[in-house]
């Protein structure tokens, strides 16, 4: 089962402890994060389940390339990060 982070950006506007989820890639891990927490599925992805613009997802520290289908591989010990993308000049 992967460990799945979220920063304290989002833990502000919803509750969302670090848990542990099954799944081979960031649409499953996350979907089962979805399933045990349905408001937090909103503020992550959009109603098509992308990715939404403001969010950035890391496994094993490295970005995630698919922000679509979210096919990108997760491991069986692996780590996923779900923060917010801070953007400005």
């Amino acid at each position: 089962m992967a460990d799945v982070h979220f920063t304290q950006n989002l833990t502000r506007h919803v509750e969302c402890p670090t848990v542990e989820a099954p799944g081979a890639t960031v649409r499953e891990v996350l979907d089962r994060v979805f399933s045990d927490n349905p408001r937090l599925r909103g503020y992550v992805v959009d109603e098509r389940g992308v990715l939404r613009k403001h969010m950035v997802v890391f496994v094993d520290g490295r970005q995630v390339v698919d922000r679509e289908h979210l096919s990108d591989p997760v491991g069986p010990r692996g780590e996923v990060y779900v923060m917010q993308a801070l953007s400005g000049g």
